[in-house]
Order: C-alpha cells, then sequence, then structure tokens
C-alpha cells in the first residue's frame, strides 16, 4: 500500500489511549515511543488519556480524561460515593461494571469525542490507539481527520478465554467481552486502519469484516536506547525469562511453566516472568501444583532499563502465546540479543522471521516440545550466540520506533489531505483548522 507523502510541516497530533499502562499490555508502550519519536521529527504531540496514565517523554503533552478507575489495581470493582459521579457518562461506567461488563472502550470514547468537538481547530489528526468506541463516530462526523492503530482483534482473546473458561466463568467471560461487538461496528466504519503485521491485517479483516484497503502495515518498534546487547552483564546460566500477562490463556504461561517443570526434573533452570499473577489465581496455584515456588520468580513494575538488564542476564527467552497481533516482548529480547523461543502464531514468524536465524519457532501449547527445544538450545553455547546476533541485526533492520514514527506521520498526511480536500494552510503555515461544518 502506499503510506503517503512527508508531512510538508509540523503537524498537532491527539494521539488517545484508553488506558496506558506503561508495562502490560502493549498500550502504554507504544503510546510512549510513538509521541516521543513523532515529537523528536518536530510535531507537536498531545496524548489524551484514561486511568492508568501513560509514562512520556519530555517534549509530549499529557492531558487526563479521567474515567472512575473502576479496575485500578489497588481496589477494582469499587464505584466511588455518589457524590463523585460527574455525568451519564460515569453512570453508564457503573452501570456496565455492576452488570459484569467492560465499559472503558465505550466510556472513554465518549469523553474523547466530547473533548475534542469542545476544541475544534487546535488538532490537525487524531490518532485512536484501539479504543473503537462509538465515540470515534462522533470525531468523524466532526470533520476532524482521524487515524486509528488496531493491534489485533480482541475477539480473539474472548474466544481462547472461552475455550478455558467453565460453567458460570463462561456467561461472566462473554458479557465481560460484550464490547467487542462495538469494537467490529465501529471498525468497520474506519479508515484508514494502521495494523501491526500482515498477520493482523488477516485476522482483522475475518473476524471484524474490515476492508482490507482500510489497512496499512505499520509494524510497532522496540526502544534500542534501553534493549540492545549488554556484553557486560553476564547471562545466568539456566535462567529463562518471559514477559506476559501471566493470567491470560492467551499468553501460554501455563504452556511455559510446565515445560519448566519438565527441565526441573533434568537440570538447574530457573524461570522469570515479568508479570504479576492474581494471588489465588489460576497461574498462581499452577506454580504451586508443579511444585515451582522455588524455580518461578514473578517481576513487576520495574522500567525499561531493569527490563532490558534482565533480559539480557537470561539465556533464553520464550514467548509461548497462543496468538499475538504483533509481540513487542519477542522484539525487547531479540534487540537484547537473547536467544529466542517462540510459538508459530499470529504475526510472530513475521516478527522472529521463518528461516530460523533469529528465534526458533514452534507450534503453541505443547509442553514437551518446548522442553525439548529449551533443553537442546541450553546445551548449545554456540548456537545461542549466533541466534542473540542474528536477532539483534533483524531489530536494526526493521524494528525502530523512529521508523514507525516516520511511517505514522505520512499517514497521518495523507489522511489529512483525504479529510480536507486539500485545503490551503493558514497563516502560520499549519493545515487550515476543520470545522464541524467540514468548512
Amino acid at each position: 500500500m502506499n503510506t503517503g507523502p512527508h508531512p510538508e510541516r509540523p503537524l498537532r497530533v491527539a494521539l488517545l489511549s484508553y488506558r496506558s499502562k506503561q508495562h502490560v499490555g502493549g498500550q502504554g508502550v507504544y503510546v510512549r515511543h510513538l509521541s516521543r519519536e513523532l515529537a523528536a521529527l518536530g510535531h507537536e504531540v498531545t496524548v489524551l488519556s484514561g486511568q492508568p496514565y501513560p509514562v512520556l517523554d519530555e517534549g509530549v503533552t499529557l492531558e487526563k480524561i479521567p474515567s472512575l478507575d473502576l479496575y485500578n489495581d489497588a481496589n477494582p470493582f469499587v464505584a466511588p460515593p455518589l457524590r463523585e459521579w460527574r455525568d451519564w457518562i460515569d453512570v453508564l461506567e457503573v452501570a456496565t461494571m455492576w452488570t459484569a461488563g467492560f465499559p472503558e472502550p465505550l466510556t472513554f470514547s465518549l469523553r474523547a469525542n466530547r473533548e475534542l468537538r469542545r476544541r475544534l481547530g487546535e488538532f490537525d489528526v487524531v490518532h485512536d490507539n484501539q479504543t473503537l468506541g462509538w465515540g470515534l463516530l462522533g470525531i468523524t462526523s466532526a470533520g476532524i481527520p482521524l487515524v486509528t492503530t488496531i493491534h489485533h482483534p480482541i475477539s480473539v482473546d474472548r474466544r481462547i478465554e472461552l475455550d478455558e473458561a467453565r460453567g458460570w466463568q463462561r456467561l461472566s467471560k462473554r458479557r465481560w467481552y460484550g464490547f467487542v461487538k462495538m469494537q467490529a461496528r465501529v471498525a468497520r466504519r474506519l479508515d484508514p486502519i494502521l495494523v501491526p503485521s500482515r498477520s493482523s491485517a488477516d485476522d482483522i479483516a475475518r473476524e471484524f469484516g474490515v476492508d482490507p484497503a482500510a489497512m496499512e502495515v505499520t509494524p510497532l518498534g522496540v526502544d534500542t536506547r534501553s534493549f540492545h546487547p549488554r556484553p557486560e552483564i553476564e547471562r545466568i546460566p539456566g535462567r529463562i525469562v518471559c514477559t506476559a500477562s501471566a493470567d491470560s490463556p492467551l499468553k501460554g504461561v501455563a504452556t511455559l511453566l510446565r515445560a519448566a517443570a519438565k527441565l526441573a526434573t533434568e537440570r538447574d533452570v530457573t524461570l522469570t516472568i515479568v508479570s504479576k499473577p492474581r494471588p489465588g489465581g489460576p497461574t498462581d496455584l499452577l506454580v504451586d501444583e508443579l511444585g515451582l515456588r522455588d524455580r518461578v520468580e514473578f517481576v513487576s513494575g520495574i522500567d525499561d532499563t531493569a527490563l532490558a538488564e534482565l533480559i539480557a542476564a537470561a539465556q533464553i527467552a520464550v514467548v509461548p502465546s497462543f496468538y499475538e497481533g504483533f509481540s513487542l516482548p519477542a522484539v525487547e529480547a531479540m534487540a537484547c540479543g537473547t536467544p529466542l523461543i517462540a510459538s508459530h502464531a499470529g504475526a510472530l514468524p513475521e516478527v522472529v522471521g521463518t528461516d530460523g536465524d533469529a528465534g526458533r519457532l514452534i507450534p503453541p501449547g505443547d509442553p514437551e516440545l518446548l522442553a525439548a527445544e529449551l533443553t537442546a538450545l541450553l546445551d548449545d553455547d554456540t548456537e545461542r550466540e549466533r541466534m542473540g546476533a542474528a536477532a539483534w541485526h533483524r531489530v536494526q533492520e526493521r524494528f525502530t520506533w523512529r521508523a514507525v514514527a516516520e511511517l505514522t506521520a505520512r499517514r497521518y498526511a495523507s489522511t489529512i489531505a483525504s479529510v480536507t480536500g486539500g485545503h490551503p494552510t493558514d497563516g502560520d503555515s499549519r493545515p487550515a483548522p476543520v470545522r464541524a461544518n467540514g468548512a
């Protein structure tokens, strides 16, 4: 697809993210690094986010669009006192939570639509980071150029979690994922949509019914300032690392734990998982069931430097997911020169490469096969060194945030041109403000 022309002048960008945890789910990572590199290119970037708010770099403005924060880590699923409710959107948010649904994509989009309509002309383009709520259609109807990123269709997560659920949990999961139907309907009415991989584009077309012509592959990047080979750090023999949401069946952590349990009967291995499993949850219980409490360490809340050092100290990184729309953890491991074993699923073959140079790909969900691959690689010092060097080379060629920002800015420019019809710029050399009537 044609990625469009380079912007001829700095753009005023509003980047939307309904929740932006720094280390979980990838949304906060995407927002932070894309906004930084867009600003480095000279664009003015304002991030509008709900809680949890992102960590941003100098030169990027954060504007908070607060929700009722019903899913905060300290006190989740608890509504604030009635006196703290502000408007009908808050009522909708609490009512959806009380009926076991997940309201944030919808309610954030409604708040963002209200905010942006009050400020017509302040931004040249709005970029939504997979909110896909009804409010986005209000933004486009106001004549504001809109670009959307979809990392992968959440219907895939829903299907995998429903397959894992039993009894009443199936009903609960169906209700929780009720927002997915909205996302599909909204996505079909948006253009352009940025996707991180060809695999993700195929899945979005199949799952959401989006026209493939509306999608453009724009890979994600890795911050090579933090994630790079660190020869000064000695790798710990037998150390395996995995960055994944531990309690999500989609991420395959259970498969890795079972593989580690098999290895632990044969050799001295340790497993570090960058995540915070729920106490008494499925992952926590499985660790005890497998007798791995003294072999497994869970780490959370660390910054990029600490994460990169942790990955660089491991002999092998594993991404055991059943599906990935891209996989930042895979690219981060590759950037650190850490040999990678990943699932042959979703976009991982595109990220890792299918020739085996930068990482090994195996079918997901097979702990016996994963244990065998780990054993072979732990026993082959030369192969680990070769794979690490090849992975770092692949990252430098394909996955830097500067390249992502340049591609994204070109898409902004072509979208603005298509919406404004090539209107002349105003006196300060910016694109003419877009008004509600399109004038």
